[in-house]
């Protein structure tokens, strides 16, 4: 197993840089594609959500894997690989499987323990096996992936450390009342007919707002969901209205939940400050003071690579310390090597990402270590978990933006009276989030898994060996049957049948023992080697062997549907 995954998440890349590196499902597939035509990988996947963007590959040379997958994502996402490198992580092996299996169990989540992340891998599982991309490794992960994620959330109470986005975002909204009770009677606007945007509507009738509607693109989707909703059996008013009509809807409704997959924004700061004029809010000095031709903040400048370090070092001391230490530290790390910082014993040293140079893989770690401990004195002071000007006065609209990239103009946080919850507040408010005991218990669940996982490939690396194994011992036993058939003729079948068996008996027993054996030595850590031993002592066909591994590939189990969790 050679698995590598490179990608970069709401832990490793501010909001900015992955609003513009998201990939379009045109993007996914064309990237796919792509990355198995490169020669490194065999097989491929990429999980790709409003937080993160993930391509994992079977491949056959690291470094080169590491580089070629690196500048994959940069083409296909839009940003320049001289902007993305700082932002971007690797994981190796087992360190690549033990991150998308806390991936699956909702560690790595902006909420920690929400579930939604594992109908977004079965989605990547499945578009994989649509364009034939998804072979033998990555349908075994995808698919333990999904079942390690499932026994986290039906053997721990992981679902208490954190909540759903959409759940966490009207928390947010509603700041320190119980959002049933702040929810009830409101009227509700829900912007797209998405997975999320389905999600948004249900939980906001199952919290008790007394309406809901549902404006989309496809009128068609907007009105079946207000269908759903009224059959739901919660009593909420549901209906469908066309995109056009969004303006006159803001005049109407008291929270907003967006979740599109425009490209563009779909509430300006000018719309939303001419409904709540129209609305009669007294916004009479708003234009002066809100600047509304500002479209959020401005993005992060571009990272610049050090004199005298290219980026082709960058990426080859990257490649180096994720070899040597399994990954490279993310989160920590990576962003701390973009800015001077002072630091007190770390290893790497104030000076940024120049002091890669000559930095071994245990350094890193250290750096990464400190980096960490730095964020989280820094998270510990207090933060505003939405964007608003109306802290002390009535909140007109409440906005909720769990788009990537954003559907609301940022600016609308300006404007008296509006309250918006965005991916980025959402990611602040979550680190001041307390961790539930049951965290430490799915972290437990990982290791084992991991661990069970690598030793049931590194046991079926060997399977086709033992099996070429057994298929030349019993070509051996019916050459040796029909050299006896010809030296004893007279044989009649009953002597010939328990002759032939007594034959194959003892071959048996001889294989017996040294492949039990040494399919358990290769389960253990180091125990690729074994396979390679084997068919050196008995001198197999390479071509047998690569044959078995081809069938066992081809096995129709691998289209098993492993079931979206919910």
């Amino acid at each position: 197993m050679s698995l590598l995954v490179v990608g970069l998440s709401h832990r490793s890349a501010p909001v900015s840089v992955l609003e513009r590196a998201s990939l379009s499902a045109d993007a996914k597939v064309k990237l796919l594609h792509d990355t198995l035509a490169a020669e490194p990988a065999a097989e491929a996947a990429v999980l790709a959500t409003c937080n993160r963007i993930e391509l994992y590959a079977d491949v056959d040379k690291f470094h080169a894997g590491v580089a070629e997958l690196s500048t994959l994502l940069a083409q296909h996402s839009g940003v320049a690989l001289e902007e993305l490198t700082p932002y971007l992580y690797v994981h190796y092996e087992d360190r690549a499987v033990h991150h998308l299996f806390s991936v699956a169990c909702g560690l790595d989540s902006m909420v920690v323990g929400e579930g939604q992340i594992l109908g977004q891998i079965k989605d990547a599982l499945a578009l994989g096996q649509e364009l034939h991309t998804a072979g033998r490794l990555i349908n075994d992960l995808f698919q333990q992936a999904l079942r390690v994620g499932k026994r986290a959330h039906s053997e721990t109470g992981i679902d208490r450390a954190g909540q759903s986005l959409v759940t966490f975002g009207l928390e947010q909204l509603a700041v320190r009342m119980p959002v049933g009770e702040w929810a009830a009677g409101k009227r509700a606007l829900v912007i797209g007919a998405g997975s999320m945007s389905s999600l948004a509507a249900a939980t906001l009738a199952r919290v008790g707002v007394a309406e809901v509607v549902v404006a989309n693109r496809t009128a068609e989707r907007a009105e079946r969901l207000a269908e759903i909703l009224v059959a739901s059996g919660t009593g909420v008013k549901a209906s469908a209205v066309a995109m056009a009509a969004v303006a006159d809807e803001l005049t109407r409704v008291d929270v907003v939940v967006s979740c599109t997959g425009a490209t563009g924004l779909v509430l300006s700061a000018d719309d939303v400050l001419a409904a709540v004029s129209r609305a009669g809010l007294d916004v009479a000095d708003a234009a002066g003071s809100v600047r509304l031709t500002e479209r959020g903040s401005a993005p992060d400048p571009a990272p610049q690579t050090p004199a005298g370090l290219e980026l082709a070092d960058v990426v080859a001391r990257l490649a180096a310390a994720a070899e040597a230490g399994g990954r490279i530290p993310d989160a920590g790390a990576a962003r701390t090597m973009a800015a001077p910082v002072e630091a007190d014993g770390c290893p790497v040293g104030p000076d940024g990402r120049s002091a890669l140079t000559g930095v071994d893989a245990n350094s890193l770690e250290l750096h990464g270590t400190w980096a960490d401990q730095g964020e989280a004195a820094a998270q510990r002071q207090p933060r505003k978990s939405a964007r608003s000007q109306s802290d002390g006065m009535p909140v007109r609209l409440a906005l909720l933006d769990l788009a990537m990239p954003r559907d609301i103009d940022a600016a609308v946080h300006r404007i008296p009276g509006v309250r918006l919850v965005d991916i980025e507040s959402l990611a602040e408010a979550s680190a001041d989030a307390p961790m539930a005991a049951d965290v430490d218990a799915v972290r437990a669940i990982v290791a084992e898994e991991v661990a069970a996982f690598g030793a049931a490939q590194r046991a079926a690396h060997i399977t086709p060996t033992v099996v070429a194994l057994r298929a030349m011992a019993a070509e051996v036993v019916a050459m040796e049957v029909a050299r006896l058939d010809g030296r004893v003729p007279d044989l009649d079948e009953r002597q010939r049948a328990e002759v032939t068996q007594t034959v194959r008996r003892v071959v048996d027993k001889l294989l017996h023992a040294p492949t039990v054996r040494v399919k358990q030595l290769a389960s253990e850590p180091g125990g690729a080697g074994y396979a390679e031993a084997l068919r050196e002592l008995f001198d197999l066909d390479p071509q047998t062997v690569a044959s078995v591994s081809r069938a066992d590939a081809a096995d129709p189990k691998n289209d098993d549907d492993p079931g979206r969790a919910s």
